[in-house]
């Protein structure tokens, strides 16, 4: 993870934790909430803050890293242990992550760069397709 992309992360987590929730809770238009997952190299907890979209009683994540050639860290945990922590506001609940399918994708990734063009943007700059993620409720 690049030092720019850390900082900002480890301010916009120190914002919304030390508020309460209160505070960081909407980035360029979207809602924020806090995912916490286990490394998959270190077994720690780790905390960041994501844009989400609700679909049903589903959350969408996207796994877009600002365009980056490879997923973020906090997708390849979640692929290896699925079992994560999300945190709305002051509200914790357990969730179960999973890919977005191929169909799911289709169907999805319109209205996430509806929402924000700049996931668009990301996707033109990366070979990769951004994957998008999918957490129920436990």
């Amino acid at each position: 993870m690049s030092l720019k992309v850390r900082v900002l992360s480890a301010l916009h987590l120190a914002l919304y934790a030390g508020s309460g929730g209160r505070l960081g809770r909407w980035v360029v238009g979207m809602p924020v909430l806090l995912l916490t997952t286990v490394g998959r190299t270190t077994g720690r907890r780790r905390t960041v803050p994501l844009t989400y979209l609700e679909e049903g009683d589903s959350i969408v994540l996207v796994a877009s890293y600002g365009g980056r050639p490879r997923n973020p860290d906090w997708f390849e945990n979640l692929l290896a242990s699925p079992e994560v922590e999300v945190r709305i506001g002051p509200e914790r609940r357990p969730m179960r992550a999973r890919p977005a399918t191929p169909q799911e994708r289709a169907r999805l990734w319109p209205r996430v760069i509806a929402t924000y063009d700049g996931y668009r943007r990301y996707q033109e700059k990366t070979a990769r397709q951004i994957p998008l993620v999918l957490l129920s409720q436990r």
